[in-house]
């Protein structure tokens, strides 16, 4: 079972799919959201979640105080759990029901239509992606970035150092057991 870790919106159960997703754990998403908390990256900031499954991360950072939230999602059983769940949260937090938009989308297809920018970004590709589909999608992912934006990036523990475009520089990497978070920024210009 899914929920809700802390916020407006805390202990709201969230579906998961079926099948054709790797939910992140609690024990994850708890270190993880702690971490962006003590970062202060959730305060007003304007969320993308990739290959969103049941939209759980994106949805946490919206009840701790983000102030909006896109779920891309391909798999049209998937993506319409995470509209369920989004109307879910936002109804719990108190929030309009447009701080959360749902796109059942491919992520590059979503990505290249760039049309705005975010803070904070999760992306969670199937373990299955390869590092030159994930290099392909952090290098699209780069034009929406704000200034200063946090990508966090889950792969398998396995898994090598992501492939950087420029723009993007590792900042820091968490293990947790099979599961790894490389920290992602999008640095400010140099003067």
């Amino acid at each position: 079972m899914t929920r809700i870790i802390a916020g407006a919106a805390r202990g709201i159960h969230l579906d998961v799919p079926g099948s054709g997703t790797r939910p992140t754990s609690d024990r994850v998403r708890e270190s993880l959201f702690g971490s962006l908390e003590a970062a202060d990256a959730l305060e007003s900031a304007r969320v993308l979640d990739l290959y969103a499954g049941s939209g759980a991360l994106g949805l946490e950072a919206l009840s701790r105080g983000a102030t909006k939230t896109a779920l891309v999602e391909k798999a049209g059983p998937a993506a319409q759990i995470a509209k369920a769940n989004g109307a879910r949260v936002t109804k719990a937090a108190g929030l309009e029901a447009s701080t959360v938009s749902v796109h059942r989308a491919d992520v590059l297809a979503f990505l290249a239509r760039g049309a705005e920018q975010y803070d904070l970004v999760f992306a969670d590709p199937p373990y299955d992606v390869t590092d030159a589909a994930t290099g392909d999608v952090l290098t699209a992912l780069v034009p929406c970035l704000a200034e200063d934006a946090i990508v966090i990036l889950e792969r398998a523990a396995r898994s090598p150092e992501p492939p950087l475009p420029a723009g993007l520089i590792v900042d820091r990497l968490k293990k947790y057991g099979d599961t790894a978070l490389w920290w992602l920024s999008a640095p400010a210009a140099q003067p």
